[in-house]
């Protein structure tokens, strides 16, 4: 099952690649791919009328002609110089950091609680950050049970998170059970790494 971070994060994405689109469509109609930040690898489909280009490389380029979309190569000079104010304004793309627990609670594990104060660092980096807390569960016990667990593990996150001094108003707490498992197991199988929240900070 795809997970919620996963689909979260391929939206961002989509969001990114549509609203620089949206921006690059000047007279001459010049489309470019920009590079993901994490080197996954991305495309896009560029159509005029019944012809088509696929744009599958970083800087990767189409422009706009009376005989079709032309491909072309960019590069990240040409970027800048042409749409360096608009990306300059568009928001961060989301980051993801994961926090573990022991089984059966809402206790972060030792090696989480170490890493608890980078995230908050990290956190506090962002002008005006949106925050969203991902409760998960493995896969021992009931949906209603797992959906209670993980709900109540979003919410410690969020109370430890406005401890250190976070905007209770910027944090959204939302659990999903075993619903979403890291690590695929079959039913009833106890999963350290699929206990863990989830915090995205946009």
């Amino acid at each position: 099952m795809t997970s919620l971070n996963g689909r979260l994060q391929r939206a961002a994405a989509a969001a990114l690649v549509a609203a620089f689109l949206g921006a690059c469509a000047t007279q001459t109609g010049t489309v470019v791919l920009l590079p993901e930040k994490d080197g996954k690898d991305a495309a896009v489909t560029v159509r005029q009328g019944d012809k088509e280009v696929v744009l599958d490389k970083p800087y990767a380029a189409a422009r706009q002609t009376t005989a079709g979309p032309r491909p072309y190569a960019s590069s990240a000079q040409e970027v800048q110089a042409s749409y360096g104010p608009l990306l300059d304004a568009l928001p961060s793309r989301p980051k993801s950091f994961t926090l573990n627990f022991v089984e059966g609670g809402d206790q972060l594990t030792e090696a989480s609680k170490q890493i608890l104060a980078d995230v908050v660092a990290d956190i506090r980096s962002h002008k005006v950050p949106d925050i969203v807390v991902i409760g998960h569960t493995d896969s021992l016990g009931s949906n209603a049970t797992n959906d209670a667990l993980a709900l109540r593990r979003a919410e410690a996150v969020r109370a430890m998170l406005i401890a250190q001094g976070l905007q209770p108003a910027s944090i959204v707490a939302v659990g999903r059970g075993k619903r979403e498992l890291l690590v695929p197991t079959a039913d009833n199988v106890a999963e350290p790494r699929n206990r863990r929240v989830e915090i995205l900070v946009r």
